[in-house]
């Protein structure tokens, strides 16, 4: 008879939880949920106070046999799910079918998965947190309602294959908006006039400022010419010489959202494949005799805490490697925001002695990336301030002022580990100025008047639009990469240059959805929704007054919206060519994995092709065939021949029409880090990088 059985979602996790329990818990794997509402029909009682209908998920009924046969057999059942309201949900619903005492002391939780954190979380088992399931049922059957409802509604008006969720409708909302906000914009010209500057043998940069001391914008060529006017000569006195010392503090470590993001920026990982591989990190690697150890702690959080032993662990690891002078004095504290839970620590590496290299061996090149990622962002947020030398100079010349702006790295602190990244990928830089005092005399070498013209919003990058969900209250940690997922393969948005484009069907959508359910796609009521269903989390609300007050309201609407709805025609896109087998037009179809063509004469054609896309280049190879953009099984993009496979020219880089002028050969266009370079396939031929 076993004496301990423990019950967690992944086998993963079952494996690496088993080896640091030892020989009397058996621990066993529920692979997720195992009940969950029928697919088939709502699964809510509206009539009786929206009792949820639960069953057993298709496909786990072996899974559950078995766990309850395990379960007889042991003295004691410990559910040890993820520590959020999922995983409380999860052990509760296993708790129903195992017939487990929820209020035994049978739930084990625990933020990471170390052998140290498994063994003290077993000495603090307790009873399963009502409060917590009624939080994530309250949010399943709102979703339910709305999802239930709605997305019938949209298959009859609109096209069958639709859906309407509380989360996804609001973030098509921002990505529209944002489009409306651009083609509404209507840029405005101004100028700047850059001035290459000299003193003694020193060349530096300086900007116009403004007339009489005073800063001077400038809206047009007269406003340039005339400032042009008024120079008295190419000598510039130095009018004031401003030295300071900047701290720059480090950025907190991750939570879920700045995870996604920063690895976005610097890793070019969407949020779904993020969290993927932190799942992997966090769940447990093989380590070779080390035996298998979660690397990374919980990584759905909202909270930028540190425990105490991971800040002494760091401390101590920072003085031994970079001295005492790269410690931070004090505990750097983040905002808390209102709609902040602050249930778990920040995501961060389990061990600070477990470096990136030492473990690189063990990890596949992705968790590796991400790995290294965490690691140097919780290193770096434990470090000292970076400390920056600037210099500030005024520049006159009779009126007119130029303005020079100059740092240096006076001491590295953090930035000897890690740099956050930004939105537009501009990383402050050391920007040397030579020494000047008031009164000395510089040269301009040349004054360049440039034209500029206002920009608009930029589009949603899926980091933009994450952050922007946050800061709104919309989602939470773990609905964020579902939320981006479901709005892409739904057709309601695409990516076009990794920045979110609303799509016709999405914008359709959107319309009908503003004009029959507003509260749906509002952002202040779904955050403040956000924020009611996390009081139920608090115990501060019974969970079905939220829905019913919710519901009064969406009723309503809904018996007016099939009435009034009028059907709305999606007409297919024209592909530009005809059917090689029946000669009718080929249109552009939705399909599970994005666009593809096929024949208007659909069912009695169905003929069906791929979309490509050609770039204008000739095959290299055959000399026939034309170079096309396609992708691999992996979504990485590639170059090849459309005669594939009677010509198999491929290429990672994209292919240039012009010959390599050394050789004769395919030049391409390399992405660096910094730019593009044009390159030779064959010789060593390089072009000057293009940022």
């Amino acid at each position: 008879m076993t004496d301990y059985l423990v019950i967690v979602e992944s086998p993963a996790k079952a494996k690496t939880i088993e080896r640091y329990l030892g020989k009397k818990y058996k621990v066993k794997a529920s692979m997720g949920h195992v009940r969950d509402l029928p697919k088939s029909q709502m699964g809510v009682d509206v009539n009786e106070n929206f009792e949820p209908k639960y069953i057993t998920i298709r496909g786990k009924g072996p899974i559950l046999k078995e766990l309850k046969t395990a379960a007889k057999k042991a003295k004691k059942v410990y559910l040890a799910a993820d520590p959020d309201r999922e995983g409380e949900a999860i052990a509760w619903h296993l708790a129903n079918s195992l017939d487990v005492d929820i209020a035994s002391d049978c739930r084990v939780v625990f933020n990471e998965i170390t052998k140290d954190a498994i063994k003290e979380s077993f000495k603090h088992p307790r009873p399963i947190n009502m409060d917590l399931v009624d939080a994530q049922q309250a949010r399943r059957i709102l979703d339910r309602l709305v999802g239930y409802n709605i997305s019938p509604l949209l298959w009859k008006k609109v096209k069958k294959g639709l859906s309407a969720g509380r989360v996804q409708s609001v973030a098509v909302r921002l990505i529209i908006d944002r489009e409306n906000e651009i083609k509404k914009f209507i840029p405005e010209e101004y100028w700047s006039i850059n001035g290459n500057f000299k003193k003694g043998k020193e060349n530096f940069q300086a900007d116009f400022y403004g007339l009489e001391g005073k800063k001077k914008k400038l809206s047009s060529k007269e406003d340039v010419d005339s400032v042009m006017g008024m120079l008295d000569g190419k000598t510039f006195q130095v009018e004031t010489v401003e030295k300071k010392e900047r701290k720059r503090n480090p950025a907190l470590s991750f939570t879920t959202s700045s995870l996604q993001q920063e690895a976005a920026r610097k890793l070019n990982y969407r949020a779904k494949k993020t969290m993927m591989l932190a799942q992997q990190l966090y769940e447990g690697i093989e380590l070779g005799k080390e035996g298998t150890v979660g690397l990374i702690t919980y990584m759905r959080t909202d909270s930028t805490r540190i425990s105490e032993v991971a800040q002494k662990e760091a401390a101590s690891y920072i003085e031994d490697q970079y001295g005492k002078e790269y410690l931070k004095s004090g505990n750097q504290k983040g905002t808390k925001s209102g709609n902040t839970q602050d249930a778990h620590e920040a995501v961060r590496p389990t061990s600070i002695l477990r470096e990136p290299n030492t473990v690189k061996s063990y990890l596949s090149r992705d968790q590796f990336r991400l790995y290294k990622l965490i690691w140097e962002r919780f290193v770096a947020s434990q470090m000292a301030p970076a400390v920056m030398d600037t210099m500030t100079v005024n520049l006159k010349n009779g009126p007119i002022t130029f303005r020079a702006n100059g740092s240096k790295i006076k001491f590295p602190g953090f930035m000897k580990v890690y740099v956050e990244g930004t939105d537009d990928q501009q990383e402050e830089k050391e920007n040397m100025l030579p020494n000047m005092e008031p009164g000395d005399s510089v040269l301009a070498e040349k004054l360049l008047p440039k034209q500029h013209f206002t920009q608009p919003p930029p589009r949603y990058t899926e980091a933009r639009l994450v952050k922007t969900m946050e800061e709104l209250g919309i989602g939470r940690p773990s609905t964020y990469a579902p939320t981006l997922d479901t709005i892409q393969r739904r057709g309601y948005v695409a990516l076009d240059n990794k920045r979110f484009v609303p799509t016709e069907l999405g914008e359709i959508i959107h319309e009908l959805i503003m004009e029959f359910f507003p509260e749906i796609i509002d952002v202040d009521f779904t955050a403040k929704m956000e924020n009611e269903l996390d009081s139920i989390e608090e115990g501060k609300v019974e969970w079905a007054s939220i829905i019913d007050d919710f519901y009064q309201g969406f009723e309503k609407n809904l018996k007016k919206a099939e009435v009034e709805m009028q059907e709305v025609e999606v007409k297919d896109e024209y592909a530009g060519e005809d059917c090689e087998n029946c000669g009718n037009p080929m249109v552009i179809k939705m399909g599970r994995y994005g666009k593809f063509m096929a024949c208007s004469n659909f069912p009695d054609c169905r003929n069906t092709k791929p979309i490509v896309k050609q770039i204008g280049v000739r095959c290299p190879n055959c000399k026939e065939g034309n170079i096309i953009e396609r992708k691999s099984k992996k979504k990485r993009i590639f170059y090849g021949c459309d005669r594939y496979p009677k010509c198999e020219f491929v290429s990672w880089d994209k292919p240039l029409e012009r010959p390599c002028p050394k050789c004769n050969g395919v030049l391409v266009e390399k992405k660096l880090k910094k730019g593009i370079q044009v390159q030779c396939m064959s010789c060593d031929y390089k072009e000057k990088t293009v940022e």
